[in-house]
């Protein structure tokens, strides 16, 4: 399973967020902008942006997150959210000898699939090593030819070598990250990646996101999730008919069943 842990955040992120938006609707100055926002009242004006769509404040609010024990294919899809940071432990600096992977878990219930997966993941890792003791070869001596000395050589030739030697490696090969989103952005993200139609890993980490936002700004991510909390299904005949198995999912993951 993914793990996915929440760094840092904007120090009061409900509290900014209502500041924001009470800047907008009143005729205060910065200087008055914290006075007497309650926690009630904070609530009231995060509440009223969520109920008018109002969604531009809540765009001062930033979280952090730590994920790993993901993929590369994992990598591929939640770069595409791209009002957003990241930082990518690097393949090119970052030796993937005897590398770890997910396997995906239709795979992982299947012994015959999973042992040809097993076997493709071995020599995924054989020929990374092979490829990077060769090159490794062959760089040390271009650096030694150009006048280094073979400690240092060695030590420069082995971070080219696995520059080249990472294209063998799969998109099951794990890997780690920093994220950072703003609320807003955090919102369409658990949009579209919640939905049961998301792929499953992406899935498993917006859901560890969501608990986690959840968990330090309650009524800002009130709302969040996939579509069909609030409304019907937006997918049509490719809807996975699981309307309130859905939201009692939900319900529980925010801790509103307690």
């Amino acid at each position: 399973m993914p793990k996915v842990t929440l760094l840092s955040h904007t120090p009061n992120p409900e509290k900014t967020v209502a500041a924001a938006a009470k800047l907008c609707y009143s005729s205060v100055g910065v200087d008055d902008l914290l006075a007497g926002l309650t926690d009630e009242k904070t609530e009231s004006f995060v509440q009223m942006l969520s109920d008018i769509g109002h969604e531009s404040p809540i765009e001062h609010v930033s979280f952090t997150f730590g994920i790993e024990g993901v993929s590369r294919a994992f990598l591929a899809q939640i770069t595409r959210h791209r009002i957003a940071s990241y930082s990518v432990q690097s393949q090119r600096y970052v030796s993937k000898a005897q590398f770890e992977y997910v396997i995906p878990p239709e795979i992982e219930e299947d012994d015959e699939a999973k042992s040809l997966f097993l076997q493709a993941m071995n020599q995924a890792a054989e020929y990374y090593d092979k490829l990077s003791a060769i090159l490794k070869e062959k760089h040390t001596l271009d650096f030694m030819e150009q006048g280094k000395p073979e400690a240092e050589a060695k030590k420069l030739a082995a971070k080219k070598a696995i520059e080249d030697a990472r294209f063998v490696l799969p998109n099951a090969c794990d890997t780690k990250m920093v994220v950072t989103m703003n609320a807003r952005s955090l919102q369409n993200f658990f949009r579209d990646r919640c939905c049961n139609r998301a792929q499953w890993e992406i899935r498993a980490v917006a859901e560890q996101m969501l608990k986690l936002v959840c968990d330090v700004a309650p009524t800002l991510f009130a709302k969040a999730g996939p579509p069909c909390l609030r409304n019907a299904c937006p997918e049509g005949k490719m809807s996975c008919g699981k309307l309130a198995e859905v939201r009692a999912h939900y319900t529980a993951l925010k801790g509103n069943d307690r």
